[in-house]
């Protein structure tokens, strides 16, 4: 094809589809350089991730390129050298080259946060568009950024100019015929790129960091808006229902239970062996909060020094893992005691009302209940899911609009009250303040508490209070580390005075871990979080070294405080003497299910993986697996999404 093809009417057009492949191709590059150890690329690799991304590339480029293409093709030529063209040539030219210069910025910043082409995380993120612009605020130097933005927009736009692709355009005489040719093609290939172009193509390797590479940052984030809710009878394996629900009550089955419902359900009465003890439950559910921070799991820098003397103090769960990554999955698992099923948390989804949760059988043990959150609560639908299951709610947000009014009492934590506040929501200290003077309030009234605490300060931009810790304020995750487990201390100092401090159960707990990236795309290791009871009457102290879950928790501590009660929960009492460890955990479309060292991985397009995992080496051994391991896992997911999707989790 002659280079007077390209230099007709559509030279900008080509000209902007030039500079994206191009400066796609150096991103793709950077990245593949930062990533280079951890996704073992060889020569063969690279050359897929790079033909692969060249394909997402050119498939963003034509999308973008459509609207452009039929503007031009309909454009009269009479028009074509006027003012009206250049101005709309000129100025959407820039506003595309800014929109391409930003997408790549925000692809370093979310691979930086997530090591992770744009995901569902980042279709949320435009949802909460006041907690994540103030986040970049508060991260990066942001007038400065934008003003290099804004510069490398111009100087692009010159670089058109001086090689003529304006002036080529404006002065061209392209015939209809040519430009419906070229318009058609346009079209044709975006529409083919929809259809059959799917995001997967990449994810052939079982190196997660390759797949990612292979990807485009743009094509990445349709990919996940279009796919923001799978329906797993629809893309995932099934057996048949009745096995499904027979195997989950067989696993669900332990001394002391009776299931009330026979069929599709898991409903069942849980006896205690005991007069059940009623002390108040805080627990604490800390933000971004791997194991390893903590000296106890080899952190070798001190970062930690009260959650691990509490970890000798205490009923401590060693090998606990969260069901996601991702804090609506922990409060999904701490609430529901649930698999993480596909799509979204059951927090952000509708109908998640008057659900039976552990506040639910908190409340028909005659405990008052609360969530504290230190930041708004609309985000992620923390204050709706909460206060919609009966929990009163107290944030640092704004007013709630009339549309967003739910069930239960909601508090605002009174300005007056905040010392220090970011993005994302007020400093751990403050929202403690705010959980001690309720709990002084709730303990007047001769009423048990339990009380739903998410903390916001473990967070990027990592800023806190000065002068509280040796670490500078917003200088990175270690800092802000420290400042959550400084937090921790002052909090239980101001509490062991307390009255009810002596009847009070503490729990502390990480959501998630502050990384999920790994080499596999479930990264075992990624989901290792730390769990502790402390203060519970006559268990001064009690390792449990059982690979357990999130949704385990609450089963076992009813257990310990020797509670009947009825139950919708799939977590199991790991102290039972029939408890057969086993994990449930996922992302967004992934769901994996380990039993031991056995993990089954679950993926849309029915598609089902088996390892054999080495947990000293963080290894997944592709081995073929029993069909009973199999089935198990997939009777856990089809199970809770039938009872989600059936109305099963109702109280």
């Amino acid at each position: 094809m002659s280079i007077k093809f390209f230099r007709g009417r559509y030279s900008v057009l080509f000209s902007l589809i030039a500079f994206f492949l191009l400066a796609s191709f150096l991103v793709r590059t950077v990245f593949v350089v930062i990533s280079f150890s951890k996704a073992d690329i060889g020569f063969a690799s690279l050359i897929r991730i790079f033909l692969q991304g060249l394909v997402f590339d050119f498939g963003v480029a034509i999308f973008f390129s459509a609207g452009y293409a039929i503007y031009l093709l309909l454009l009269p030529q009479k028009w074509n050298r006027s003012w009206f063209n250049r101005i709309i040539t000129y100025m959407g030219t820039f506003l595309v080259l800014l929109i391409i210069m930003f997408s790549f910025f925000a692809e370093f910043s979310f691979w930086n946060e997530f090591e992770s082409r744009f995901n569902f995380i980042a279709v949320d993120y435009l949802v909460y568009t006041f907690e994540v612009i103030n986040n970049i605020a508060q991260s990066y130097p942001l007038p400065i950024l934008v003003g290099a933005m804004l510069l490398l927009t111009a100087f692009v736009m010159w670089l058109f100019y001086r090689a003529g692709s304006f002036a080529a355009s404006f002065n061209s005489h392209t015939l209809f015929a040519r430009r419906l040719l070229i318009t058609g093609v346009i079209v044709v290939l975006s529409l083919l790129y929809g259809m059959f172009i799917k995001n997967s193509w990449a994810e052939q390797n079982s190196n997660h960091y390759q797949n990612e590479l292979a990807k485009a940052g743009i094509y990445s984030f349709f990919a996940a808006f279009k796919n923001n809710e799978l329906e797993y009878d629809l893309f995932y394996p099934l057996i048949d229902r009745n096995d499904a629900f027979a195997i989950t009550r067989k696993d669900l089955r332990e001394p002391g239970t009776s299931f009330i419902k026979d069929g599709f359900s898991i409903r069942r009465k849980i006896s205690g062996n005991e007069v059940g003890a009623k002390p108040n439950v805080i627990m604490i559910t800390i933000e971004s909060f791997s194991a390893d921070f903590m000296k106890y799991f080899g952190n070798a820098n001190s970062l930690t020094p009260t959650l691990d003397s509490l970890a000798t103090n205490s009923i401590l769960f060693t090998n606990m893992y969260s069901t996601g990554t991702r804090t609506v999955r922990g409060m999904e698992a701490l609430s529901l005691a649930i698999p993480p099923t596909p799509g979204n948390s059951i927090v952000r989804r509708p109908d998640n009302a008057d659900l039976l949760t552990v506040g639910s059988i908190f409340k028909s043990a005659g405990y008052d209940r609360s969530f504290f959150y230190g930041g708004d609560g609309y985000f992620d639908n923390m204050n709706k899911y909460f206060g919609d299951n009966g929990y009163d709610v107290t944030d640092k947000g704004r007013k709630l609009t009339r549309g967003e009014a739910f069930k239960a009492k909601r508090n605002t934590i009174p300005d007056s009250e905040i010392h220090f506040s970011n993005a994302w929501g007020i400093c751990d200290e403050d929202l403690y303040d705010a959980v001690i003077k309720d709990a002084d309030f709730k303990d007047a009234g001769r009423r048990p508490f339990y009380d739903f605490v998410m903390t916001t300060s473990n967070h990027r931009p990592f800023t806190y209070p000065n002068g509280k810790i040796d670490i500078p304020s917003g200088t990175g995750r270690e800092g802000a580390v420290k400042y959550t487990d400084f937090a921790i201390a002052q909090f239980l100092k101001k509490i062991k005075d307390k009255p009810w401090f002596k009847n009070t159960v503490l729990i502390f707990v990480a959501d998630h871990c502050a990384a999920s990236a790994g080499k596999n795309e479930i990264d075992i290791s990624k989901y290792h979080i730390p769990c502790m009871i402390v203060n519970l009457d006559k268990v001064s102290h009690q390792k449990i070294e059982n690979l357990c879950s999130q949704i385990d928790l609450y089963p076992t501590l009813f257990n310990l405080l020797g509670w009947s009660y009825e139950s919708n929960l799939y977590g199991k009492n790991v102290l039972s003497e029939n408890y057969t460890p086993r994990i449930t955990l996922g992302t967004y479309q992934k769901l994996a299910y380990l039993k031991t060292d056995s993990l089954v991985i679950l993926s849309p397009q029915q598609v089902v993986e088996t390892y054999r995992y080495n947990k000293a080496t963080n290894e997944q051994i592709p081995q073929k697996l029993p069909q009973s391991v199999i089935n198990e896992a997939i009777a856990q997911y089809q199970t809770a999404y039938y009872l989600y999707k059936h109305g099963g989790l109702r109280n």
